[in-house]
């Protein structure tokens, strides 16, 4: 009996210690939650900042360079200037001469073999992506796969076309999607998938590839109203 009430008394003192501890490891937790982002962020955004302005800085006349004039290095000149250069190249390539040189630099490149096929094939990835009035991955998607019963989160590209297009015309209509891999989105396959097989989601890309970097783990926020939209025609149908 005294034995008991000894391991009861140990295990009443020891409770408060494990209760503090465990507080201890949350608060660290909910610290690491709130700093890594802000922190990867920070050191993503300087590291790139620092990589342009070391390509860029040593091709500044020393008249150009505030660095010539002040006794401390000035971070971000080199991301200023590149974007500058790269506003006054658009704006030069927007007119006739700028046009007529671009035109005459693409049939250059044009003639030389394995560059061509290099720059047609950067041009168009650039042209994809950076074209605000493209529909480059505008909409998140769910198709069954790698088989049946499984499903995957897809972005869908464009309507199939070409030669894929032309040789799937009988079989189905089909749209082009990308299938991304987790953890890392950058990488995935191409799927050419029937327009009826494919479910549309509501969430935007941006959430899908959070749900896709995550492994599941960051689901974005789902409004009621649309689950209960949702529910509804299942409802009735059930009821009928």
């Amino acid at each position: 009996m005294t034995r008991k009430k000894s391991d009861d008394e140990n295990a009443a003192h020891f409770r408060p210690k494990v209760r503090f501890v465990t507080k201890l490891r949350n608060y660290f937790l909910t610290g690491l939650v709130i700093t890594g982002p802000i922190g990867i962020t920070l050191w993503l955004t300087w590291t790139f900042i620092h990589w342009v302005d070391g390509w860029v800085k040593p091709l500044l006349p020393a008249a150009y360079n505030p660095e010539t004039y002040l006794p401390f290095s000035v971070p971000g000149v080199g991301l200023i200037v590149a974007v500058l250069l790269l506003t006054i190249v658009g704006f030069l390539a927007a007119n006739f001469m700028g046009r007529s040189l671009l035109r005459l630099g693409e049939s250059i490149v044009g003639r030389m073999p394995l560059v061509r096929n290099l720059y047609r094939g950067l041009k168009q990835i650039f042209e994809t992506v950076l074209d605000e009035r493209g529909n480059s991955f505008s909409k998140a998607a769910l198709i069954e796969y790698p088989r049946k019963g499984l499903w995957a989160i897809v972005f869908i590209a464009t309507e199939t076309k070409g030669e894929v297009a032309r040789q799937l015309r009988d079989k189905a209509d089909t749209v082009s999607v990308f299938l991304p891999t987790t953890p890392n989105p950058t990488s995935g396959f191409l799927l050419f998938v029937p327009r009826s097989e494919i479910v549309e989601l509501k969430m935007s890309v941006e959430d899908a590839a959070k749900l896709v970097i995550s492994a599941g783990l960051v689901n974005p926020s789902y409004p009621e109203m649309l689950d209960e939209y949702l529910d509804k025609p299942v409802l009735e149908k059930a009821d009928g």
